[in-house]
């Protein structure tokens, strides 16, 4: 995508089912679990390249064993650096203690990060804070084995407030007022009461405290502890734990807002954010990886019995969409034919743009995740090019001689690889504060392939602030000289803030914003937005299921068409010469593009869960107010 959007973060659990020396023996390793965790991690960097985190958990340790262990690292590569930090751990201890080499029992005993539970997680920096205090896994230490919690996740809160408050009433100081904390606190305030429980019956029983842990383990009911943990939770999230004593757990939010997929067979349990992840890594088929039901939760127990459990009532499925346009892996087979679909609904937009002139067209893609959207418009355009063929040797009947024929034919859709990404300059553009320099220099244009007769046809993921598009992209395109730019978004408008882990935040940012404050100036009624931001006002107080999203009433006056042109004008320099034109993929192509996957909340505003509402009307409020403070 041409503007950097950030996706908060991806999550990886690994629990193998045999004794290590199984995998020693069938794979020559008994740090197998650490590098398959490596390869799930690396494979879903595209989830988050600010900071990573790995722990372990050992099974079965006797006291005064160490068998929890955790790395993090917010350095510029941080999955290569924790694994180097692991690496040159276990090859230190394995130097230093060479009988250790064949030896697994005396491995999991003194070498760190080996275990048999597993948990890694990637992040980019949101709210500013990137320390490595702020990476996942997070760590709840108690002395008793099964009231330590390891927690990460893919989620955002949108009553943190709330959730905060209810901690308070529980008589908890929570040392932090973030949704993390809040979430793992949570969580283990109902942990310990449910431990608590347990040793009460098992004293009663006749139990002393040392052999009552085993037992502990065993009734341990952790799809209640997550039933009373959740039942106040609003927002979209994808939860990992890993409980002392080796009970591991993944929740899925009721809506399915954000993705988790999960594998399993006697030799192990493996949960990750994507499909192909798991595919690659496991070699296992498309069908053998499951999608995570929405409410649900796998729960695989220190015994290794593994259950798919109801955790709250599902919601209507409204799976981000975004994740379908953008964020995921385009390796996934869903993922890759649903991006081809977006770019073949919006050829007729841009044949109509073009006046069907394909051969004064020149077709590209903003690099690197357009590419796939790129080949269905592609191929949609050989489609149109194929009819007009047919027609054309129809018509000649028999009078179009060979050389004509042969001229007819050869016509195709003229393809050119304009824009081309600088990495190296990119890695530095880290924060909207630092990217005004740079940006401009993020893409260059490959020249000599554009005639002055010719039109340019480029197709982005989605366009959100449009600031590369406006300070870099479109002048470069401009110096190739085309009669006309035609920039294509394969995905729709994006007019509302993101809640649930997607960095967009307010909406004075989101250029289709901007674009409608503009025709509402222009055309008398900008009173309209001071309406809206009195009915926000009068709904502060309100219960979430109460509170409207007035802020659609922004943008009834006008056309999709009519802020697309207003779009392009904002995003038009005065120095540019060529014609510009951008068209937005329709929230009803989106749809038919990804019919499983119906998040449409940052286009149309219909949010998935009661605190979307609110969180909308308090970024309108701090919009007019100008207030800079984040809506959630």
């Amino acid at each position: 995508m041409s503007d950097a959007l950030k996706h908060e973060c991806g999550i990886a659990m690994i629990r193998l089912l045999k004794p290590l020396e199984f995998y020693k023996e069938k794979y020559g390793s008994a740090f197998y679990g650490v590098n398959k965790m490596y390869l799930m991690m690396e494979k879903q960097h595209n989830r988050g390249q600010d900071g990573a985190g790995f722990a372990s958990i050992k099974l079965d340790t006797k006291p005064g064993e160490r068998y929890i262990s955790r790395v993090r690292s917010v350095q510029q590569q941080p999955i290569q650096d924790i694994f180097a930090q692991i690496n040159d751990r276990i090859n230190k201890e394995l130097e230093v203690h060479p009988e250790y080499k064949d030896d697994v029992a005396a491995q999991k005993k003194n070498i760190p990060y080996i275990g048999e539970v597993l948990l890694g997680h990637v992040r980019y920096g949101t709210f500013g804070k990137n320390s490595v205090e702020s990476v996942h896994p997070f760590l709840r230490q108690n002395n008793w084995m099964h009231r330590n919690l390891i927690m990460a996740g893919n989620f955002n809160m949108t009553n943190v407030k709330e959730l905060f408050g209810n901690l308070i009433e529980l008589g908890q100081h929570p040392k932090e007022y973030t949704d993390t904390i809040t979430i793992m606190e949570k969580i283990g305030h109902f942990l310990d009461d449910a431990v608590s429980k347990i040793y009460k019956d098992l004293k009663k029983e006749g139990y002393n405290k040392q052999n009552a842990s085993p037992q502990i383990a065993e009734r341990l009911k952790v799809g209640k502890i997550l039933r009373r943990a959740a039942k106040n939770w609003d927002g979209g999230y994808a939860m990992a734990g890993l409980i002392g004593h080796g009970d591991a757990f993944v929740l899925r939010d009721p809506a399915g807002i954000r993705p988790a997929y999960y594998y399993k067979d006697d030799e192990i349990v493996v949960v990750a954010s994507e499909r192909p992840v798991i595919q690659t890594v496991f070699n296992v088929d498309f069908n053998d990886v499951k999608e995570l039901d929405p409410g649900h939760a796998i729960i695989t127990k220190k015994s290794g019995k593994v259950a798919i459990k109801k955790i709250l009532e599902p919601l209507e499925r409204k799976s981000c969409s975004f994740e379908r346009v953008y964020f995921s892996r385009g390796s996934d087979a869903e993922i890759y034919q649903e991006r081809k679909t977006l770019g073949k609904l919006l050829m007729p937009k841009v044949l109509e743009a073009i006046n069907n002139d394909t051969k004064n067209t020149v077709f590209s893609y903003i690099p690197n995740t357009a590419e796939t959207s790129f080949f269905g418009m592609i191929e949609t355009a050989d489609a149109f090019i194929n009819k007009t063929k047919t027609a054309a040797i129809l018509n000649g009947q028999r009078s179009l001689s060979a050389e004509k024929v042969t001229e007819i034919l050869s016509e195709r859709a003229r393809i050119e690889k304009i824009a081309i990404k600088d990495v190296k300059l990119r890695t530095f553009i880290t924060e909207d504060s630092s990217r005004d320099d740079l940006v401009a220099h993020v893409y260059d244009v490959t020249y000599g392939v554009i005639k002055p007769t010719d039109n340019l046809v480029i197709i982005d993921d989605s366009i959100v602030r449009g600031t590369t598009l406006k300070m870099s992209i479109l002048k470069m395109l401009d110096r190739l000289n085309p009669k006309k730019i035609i920039v294509v978004s394969s995905a729709p408008q994006i007019r509302y803030p993101d809640c649930y882990g997607i960095d967009m935040a307010n909406l004075e940012s989101l250029v289709a914003f901007r674009a409608t404050l503009e025709l509402l100036k222009e055309a008398g009624k900008y009173d309209i937005v001071k309406e809206v931001y009195e009915k926000c006002l009068t709904q502060t107080d309100l219960d979430d299921k109460l509170v409207k999203n007035f802020v659609k009433e922004i943008y009834d006056p006008f056309t999709d068409e009519e802020i697309s042109d207003k779009i392009a004008d904002l995003l038009s320099h005065e120095s540019i010469k060529a014609e510009v034109k951008i068209i937005f993929q329709s929230v009803e192509n989106l749809h038919k593009a990804c019919p499983e996957h119906l998040g449409d909340w940052y286009f149309t505003g219909d949010y998935p869960t009661v605190g979307g509402n609110r969180v909308v009307n308090r970024a309108f409020i701090n919009f007019y107010e100008g207030n800079k403070e984040r809506a959630y």
